[in-house]
């Protein structure tokens, strides 16, 4: 099982990656390997749990009833392998021609020339309709679009209004509310558990995570990658960040440092917010689907607290992407189907929201007639946050994408005490310096 700190950490562009260096020959003129049984089937891989699994093999039914002239093969995995087995694939010039893409290594790849320019076949494959908000965050430093986003994830806060309600306490004001008033609901909470003997805390953990600290940048006019026009994250706002973790702990708004790491290893299901027992978390608002069906409880989603009240700086990320590969063998036919993905409405119906939120406007009513409660959460958010949302970071560089796994390793550390805040900071600015992409 995935665990929340490697959810969070690879949804935010963190993660570890497998090692990249057999990529070097994987170019557009690199061999293009044999189709397999197959013969000349157009390859789709992707990666995901059993549901995905089945509503993929449904929606290429859908298009091979519609496209005879195109047969397609499946190839499926689950997260764990994934990356091995498709950096591989490319480095034997055996690429599948279309494969599902996320944004911590869409950078890895499109900046070694393996991914095709989408934009080259535009003939085939229409985004026209799709948000620039949106259809940008499948874009490299240059401008080359590589990733066709498949839908829309908005990092954000969950909340058990159950929780709230037995503590007494009202649900809050999340177009005006601040970090600072977030951390004293938190311990309001947790001085009502303590008091009546419960098991719960106001929020689960913080302080480890990417997404949290970009989300600080953003709040503070900075970036973890900036663009030309864009600021480096400060010294001054990663210490801000780092004493507001410490800080909560000392309220008792969240737990402490080592129950916060057996919580982010105990898995979205198991941990405390999935098991009633901390009323805020934070996450990327289409997993808030997976935390109603584990705790049983009517689960909501908020804006982010800000720095400056009725500043959330609230963005789009594209939950995964379909990619082509540079060397497929028919780009064309490639563009195709995804497009069909992408587009048909009776493919969105089979997809619902379990890659995202469909970047498609007109698709989402589409969606909708087969949508539940639950999942009507994630989509009314979605389109809520379309007229507030700001442009989209920079896609993780490749030379960036082990920051995470630093930032969970310095953040800790400073949880538990082990350096100061501001001596953390100044490492993880080195750190951050060093991982810029070359503009």
């Amino acid at each position: 099982m995935i665990s929340r700190r490697r959810t969070l950490s690879l949804l935010a562009a963190a993660g570890s990656v497998p090692a990249l260096s057999a990529l070097a020959g994987c170019g557009p003129n690199a061999s293009r390997g044999g189709s397999g049984e197959d013969g000349g089937a157009l390859r789709v891989y992707w990666w995901g749990g059993d549901l995905r699994n089945g509503m993929t093999r449904e929606a290429l039914d859908l298009f091979t009833a519609e496209h005879e002239d195109i047969p397609v093969s499946p190839e499926y995995s689950e997260w764990t392998g994934y990356w091995d087995k498709l950096a591989t694939q490319f480095a034997g010039g055996d690429a599948p021609d279309v494969m599902q893409m996320d944004e911590a290594y869409i950078d890895s790849y499109g900046t070694r020339s393996s991914l095709l320019d989408l934009e080259t076949i535009s003939d085939v494959l229409d985004l026209s309709a799709m948000d620039d908000a949106v259809l940008d965050t499948g874009r490299l430093a240059d401008g080359t679009l590589v990733g066709a986003p498949l839908g829309v994830g908005i990092f954000s806060v969950g909340v058990n209004p159950t929780l709230l309600e037995q503590a007494g306490l009202e649900m809050p004001d999340d177009t005006t509310w601040t970090w600072e008033e977030f951390a004293e609901l938190c311990t309001a909470i947790s001085d009502w558990a303590a008091d009546a003997g419960e098991d719960v805390v106001g929020f689960d953990f913080f302080g480890t995570a990417a997404a949290e600290l970009g989300a600080w940048a953003r709040q503070s006019g900075e970036q973890l990658f900036p663009r030309e026009d864009e600021t480096l994250i400060s010294k001054d706002t990663i210490v801000a960040y780092l004493e507001y973790a410490l800080a909560l702990v000392e309220s008792g708004a969240t737990v402490s440092p080592s129950e916060q790491i057996e919580d982010f290893a105990a898995g979205v299901e198991q941990g405390r917010f999935g098991n009633n027992r901390a009323a805020f978390h934070l996450q990327f608002h289409t997993q808030v689907q997976t935390f109603q069906a584990a705790s049983g409880s009517p689960m909501q989603l908020l804006r982010l607290p800000a720095r400056t009240s009725g500043d959330a700086q609230m963005v789009n990320k594209a939950s995964m992407y379909w990619s082509i590969a540079a060397n497929a063998a028919d780009p064309q036919a490639a563009g195709t189907l995804v497009d069909f993905l992408l587009r048909d409405p009776e493919a969105a119906k089979v997809l619902r929201l379990e890659r995202g939120v469909t970047a498609f406007p007109e698709l989402q009513d589409e969606v909708e007639t087969v949508l539940d409660e639950n999942e009507m959460v994630m989509l009314d958010f979605a389109r809520q946050m379309q007229a507030e949302v700001v442009h989209p970071p920079l896609v993780t560089p490749a030379s960036g994408v082990g920051f995470g796994d630093e930032l969970s390793r310095l953040g800790e550390e400073s949880l538990f005490g082990t350096r100061p805040p501001s001596e953390v900071a100044d490492e993880l600015l080195t750190l951050l310096e060093g991982m810029q992409p070359e503009q």
